[in-house]
């Protein structure tokens, strides 16, 4: 179903993804969105399939988590309200590097690659703008990665 709730906008805004956008280009990426609903335990997206869009988080809980070569699953992060995901995809045209499951009942906009090709074409200031968005988003999580390496490295150490 196409998303048309009153309070969107000022929940999209208050997303990293959607931060700084002007109107004009928030009104055309809103009218690309496709509210997805899950009920708790039901797999988002698996490891390793083919990937075509992203998510943002209007509500719920998601988990995330890679399987080992050995089979384990390890636990990566926690997903909330406001949060995204499926963006690497999207950037790196590569399957999905993670699994992610519903650990509530949750609701998600989608974006399709599809249609974030055609925000290129209609509005490349927006385009660049959410790009942006994306690459910040990414390297925050690459620094608290980094931090929970050197916390694991300094307590082997000890």
């Amino acid at each position: 179903m196409t998303v048309t709730a009153p309070d969107l906008e000022a929940f999209l805004l208050a997303t990293p993804f959607f931060g700084g956008l002007p109107q004009p280009s928030l009104d055309l990426l809103m009218s690309m969105l496709v509210e997805r609903s899950f009920e708790a335990g039901s797999t988002v997206v698996a490891e390793g399939e083919p990937g075509r869009s992203l998510f943002i988080v209007k509500s719920g809980r998601l988990a995330v988590s890679k399987r080992t070569n050995a089979g384990s699953i390890i636990p990566i992060s926690v997903l909330e309200r406001g949060d995204f995901f499926g963006e690497m995809t999207l950037i790196e045209m590569q399957n999905r590097s993670a699994t992610v499951v519903a650990e509530a009942p949750t609701v998600l906009y989608e974006l399709t690659a599809q249609n974030l090709y055609a925000c290129y074409k209609a509005d490349i200031h927006a385009y660049v703008i959410v790009l942006q968005n994306i690459n910040r988003e990414l390297c925050r999580r690459l620094r608290r990665a980094d931090d929970r390496f050197a916390r694991r490295a300094a307590e082997n150490d000890n």
